[in-house]
């Protein structure tokens, strides 16, 4: 690869990582809203180093060869080029045109229907009471708590609002209310789901609210008890800005 080659890489990967990261929020798609100043960092840094390159490049007394390329001669008379880089580096032109250009959309059904629900931690406290609401808006990590480890059996017969995306199942009928929630970056995605029973599923990939009941199977608040919804109204919404994250429902279209 020739160094004018090299500068080109470094820009390109530059800017497209200030273009998802500082101008955009194209990021949310792969990390956490943490990671935001390390992409701007990075992509700042990229910008120097294709500067440095290419002011090193066209200094005046830098060694050239015919091609332009850094070279030098041996003791034969042999013209040796030391500015190349592997071919590889080839590779990183996709992702740097991506960034820029059309950036892959994010995690969705096709890897949460391939994926059990993340498994819920242990509550050591007790469970708060819940507020006088209907219907209730809980978060489907909050609900799959309540549903297996709360022995007040506090969601018995409330409304229960939640949001998601739509994931279809293959089997034992109904669907999947979604969210992948992540650590650090999308490759670590965990799914967190609730099956909905009652409603026809909607396009999936769609981002909905649900207003239901407890399903009762099982018993509640133990682990035999159904993570699961008897819908009664489904909505679609419009899709958050960051959909990594178990977060309270959306407000409903009015």
């Amino acid at each position: 690869m020739k160094r004018s080659s090299q500068t080109v890489l470094l820009v390109l990967s530059g800017t497209g990582l200030l273009h998802i990261s500082l101008l955009t929020d194209l990021y949310l798609r792969y990390v956490k809203e943490w990671m935001r100043p390390v992409l701007i960092a990075s992509g700042v840094l990229l910008l120097l180093l294709g500067a440095a390159e290419a002011w090193s490049h066209r200094r005046p007394g830098a060694p050239r060869d015919e091609g332009g390329q850094d070279a030098h001669k041996d003791h034969d008379g042999h013209r040796h080029d030391h500015s190349g880089v592997p071919r590889a580096a080839w590779l990183l032109l996709l992702p740097a045109l991506s960034m820029l250009f059309y950036a892959p959309p994010a995690l969705g059904s096709y890897t949460a229907s391939r994926q059990t629900s993340q498994p819920i931690a242990v509550q050591r406290d007790d469970f708060e009471p819940l507020p006088a609401l209907s219907p209730l808006p809980l978060t489907l990590g909050d609900f799959t708590s309540r549903v297996r480890q709360d022995p007040g059996q506090a969601v018995k017969g409330r409304s229960i609002q939640m949001t998601g995306f739509v994931t279809p199942v293959e089997r034992g009928g109904g669907w999947d209310l979604t969210r992948l929630l992540i650590n650090c970056c999308s490759a670590d995605a965990q799914a967190v789901k609730v099956r909905i029973y009652g409603s026809e599923a909607p396009p999936a990939d769609a981002w909905v609210t649900v207003v239901g009941t407890w399903h009762a199977d099982g018993t509640l608040g133990t682990g035999s008890a159904a993570v699961a919804l008897d819908a009664r109204a489904v909505s679609e919404v419009d899709r958050p800005t960051n959909w990594y994250r178990d977060a309270l429902p959306l407000p409903l279209p009015r």
